[in-house]
């Protein structure tokens, strides 16, 4: 069966996601966004500039979305002119953006009315990983849908699970990214410390990741962000962590379950905000953390 791919927001993340899928899916790729430099560059690997959502949903059997957060999400899929208008039984719509739990499981019943399947499957690691095509994908939703995207997934990542129901793999990436965060903040402090102590910062690194501090966070955010002090923007941002961020706190708030961790990354996070580096890489919060 013919199953051509629609892809919904090629910015930073989603850019390099749907030009993978373009040079290894053997089917047609049309690309749907509001900035159209990245669909220029697309259209030399072959990809289709979508009209409109409506043209888009005509072309394309499977859609994949990769949004900012929850609301563009929620405005693109059940706005008046959305996804739900337009698609038909048969289809299949995929979210790789962060979005709320919650929004996951209220799409897979409003798409499951129409007959349209949906999968919630959140995408992790670095850009790099989205422009290598080995990202880490976690996909909530039912078996057979699963076994159906998986092979579209497997254009874009080298790790592929399936982490439950409706919701769960937005629930697994938000927690990883809250472990992330923290994991980078007690880099920064560990990194302030070893200043203090007259330690060469590279060989401290470089000596932990031979150690049982070693950690993916440590070798390349550490390494390759906080080290050179470089935290270029059009990365993951300060402002997208922090929304991430506060996915999860909204989940511990749910559980009534105290995260005082992740509430002191929040404070970092709006640190760096007022600072001035709320458009910058993430790792950036080792600035505000140094004294």
């Amino acid at each position: 069966m013919r199953n051509p791919l629609g892809f919904i927001g090629v910015g930073t993340m989603g850019e390099p996601m749907c030009r993978n899928l373009a040079l290894k899916w053997q089917q047609d790729i049309s690309a749907f966004d509001a900035n159209s430099a990245p669909l220029v560059r697309l259209a030399n690997d072959g990809v289709r500039a979508a009209k409109s959502l409506a043209d888009l949903c005509t072309e394309a059997h499977t859609i994949l979305l990769s949004l900012p957060a929850g609301e563009q999400v929620r405005e693109i899929c059940l706005a008046e002119n959305g996804l739900l208008a337009h698609l038909s039984e048969g289809q299949c719509v995929i979210d790789c953006g962060t979005s709320p739990p919650e929004l996951a499981r209220e799409l897979h019943k409003s798409f499951g009315a129409k007959g349209i399947a949906f999968a919630d499957a959140p995408v992790a690691r670095t850009r790099q990983a989205a422009i290598d095509g080995t990202l880490s994908i976690m996909v909530g939703g039912d078996e057979d849908v699963f076994a159906r995207i998986q092979p579209i997934l497997a254009c874009m990542a080298s790790d592929i699970t399936h982490c439950g129901g409706p919701g769960a793999g937005q629930t697994v990436k938000i927690l990883n990214n809250m472990m992330l965060f923290q994991n980078c903040a007690a880099i920064a402090e560990a990194l302030a410390i070893a200043g203090q102590a007259g330690l060469d910062e590279a060989l401290f690194l470089q000596t932990v990741a031979k150690s049982s501090g070693d950690s993916f966070a440590l070798r390349n955010h550490a390494m390759k962000a906080m080290l050179p002090r470089e935290y270029p923007e059009g990365a993951f941002s300060v402002r997208y962590a922090l929304k991430d961020l506060t996915y999860a706190l909204d989940l511990a708030a749910a559980a009534d379950i105290e995260v005082k961790g992740a509430a002191l990354i929040r404070q970092h996070f709006e640190r760096a905000i007022a600072q001035g580096y709320g458009e910058r890489y993430h790792p950036v919060v080792r600035e505000v953390i140094e004294p």
